[in-house]
């Protein structure tokens, strides 16, 4: 999200007070929201920015029209944060029916701000889904927390994500690589010029600095609250102190970064970064699939743990189409679908099904699902590190920019 619109955003909601009215379709009698569903069509606000992401949504609104008679539009957005601010404009005129936008694809300080202003369809309907049955939500946490926000069923889990590294193992030896921040650190004072990320507030950016924070950060249990404006400053030196020692031995001594993963990848593929890193456990695969990186690139993760979060589905509270987007949320949470999602010839997004719950078909199929050469399986991924708190993100992000922006 960039920084205005939070600003626009933040501004907008304040003005706005109080939830929103509840919704008049019952989520209990499945039937009956089947048979609404019919001939409704569904905008569904979702980032635009990938192919293989939007190939993925074209076919589940061809199998949505053809199995439900439910149509649904794709509308890309570059930042979700637009969506958000359409519901809030919505509310501030008076529309609390008929909205434009019927399902949004979320997660973070979106939800967060949605929640928080009653911008959402409720009250919990995610787990009165027939699919429902089979989320993982016992070994999985961040399906019921996002960003440390409780997502009291107003949300949809539609899939995992986790910050994994990739390297090119023809030219850096596997016993050479860091496991840890501080051994990151090492590593690049040893092969100065060989690593960077995307500068903040590029997601990927941003996450590894929350990476670097909770490694480093005295006191982990301050970051599952709001920012102690009083403390910041200290809670955050550490990473800082990190990223000060850091900063000249990145590519091009940190006087300029990637714009993005995308770019960071075409790095690692010319030869110009040793070791990239990405939210997805399949690119590295999916990239060598497309002939973007060499077949010689593998995955690694740190021992400890590396950042970990889930994506969902959320549907406004004055929604259009709310039993359509019902369905819809159903659907991307079917076996089938679900596994589809998985394949890395496909999108290689990470289910959040428990294999343990699904029947023995469906276990066995996603059991014999080819990740790719350069995925790490489950339980090769390590421990899940837990986002910290939306707030923290929006407070690093401004402190990095002031402090090493301006050079960009």
């Amino acid at each position: 999200m960039t920084r205005r619109a939070r600003r626009f955003i933040t501004a907008a909601i304040l003005l706005l007070g109080v939830a929103g009215p509840a919704a008049a379709t019952d989520v209990s009698d499945w039937n009956a929201v089947s048979a609404e569903a019919r001939g409704q069509t569904v905008y569904f606000n979702a980032w635009g920015g990938s192919e293989n992401i939007n190939a993925y949504i074209r076919w589940a609104g061809d199998e949505m029209n053809a199995r439900y008679d439910v149509t649904v539009a794709h509308v890309k957005l570059d930042d979700t944060a637009k969506a958000v601010a359409t519901v809030v404009a919505e509310k501030s005129a008076g529309k609390n029916e008929g909205g434009a936008v019927d399902l949004i694809w979320i997660n973070g300080e979106n939800f967060a701000a949605m929640k928080r202003q009653g911008l959402l369809f409720g009250p919990d309907w995610t787990t009165k889904l027939p699919n429902w049955r089979y989320v993982d939500h016992e070994s999985k946490p961040t399906v019921l927390k996002d960003f440390t926000i409780a997502t009291d069923g107003l949300e949809s889990p539609w899939g995992g994500a986790k910050l994994v590294f990739f390297y090119d193992s023809a030219r850096t030896e596997r016993s050479e690589l860091p496991d840890s921040a501080v051994g990151l650190l090492k590593w690049a004072e040893a092969n100065p010029g060989r690593f960077s990320y995307p500068q903040p507030p590029d997601f990927i950016g941003s996450s590894f600095l929350k990476q670097v924070l909770i490694e480093l950060v005295d006191d982990k249990a301050k970051l599952d609250k709001p920012v102690d404006d009083a403390t910041f400053e200290a809670d955050v030196a550490p990473l800082f102190s990190y990223l000060d020692k850091l900063t000249p031995l990145l590519w091009r001594k940190g006087k300029a970064y990637p714009q993005n993963y995308p770019e960071m990848k075409q790095k690692l593929g010319d030869g110009e970064l040793d070791i990239i890193f990405a939210f997805n456990p399949a690119e590295a695969s999916a990239a060598i699939a497309s002939g973007e990186l060499p077949d010689s690139v593998r995955s690694f993760v740190f021992s400890g743990g590396t950042l970990a979060n889930t994506h969902f589905v959320a549907i406004p509270y004055n929604a259009t189409a709310k039993a359509g987007a019902l369905v819809f949320a159903n659907f991307l949470l079917s076996p089938e679908a679900q596994l589809r999602k998985q394949d890395a010839q496909v999108w290689g997004d990470p289910t959040v099904l428990s294999l343990a719950k699904l029947p023995a078909a469906d276990r066995s199929t996603f059991e014999a699902l080819d990740l790719g050469v350069a995925t790490l399986r489950p339980d090769q991924l390590g421990p899940a590190l837990a986002e910290p708190h939306p707030d923290w993100m929006t407070r690093i992000e401004a402190e990095w920019i002031r402090r090493y922006g301006a050079a960009n």
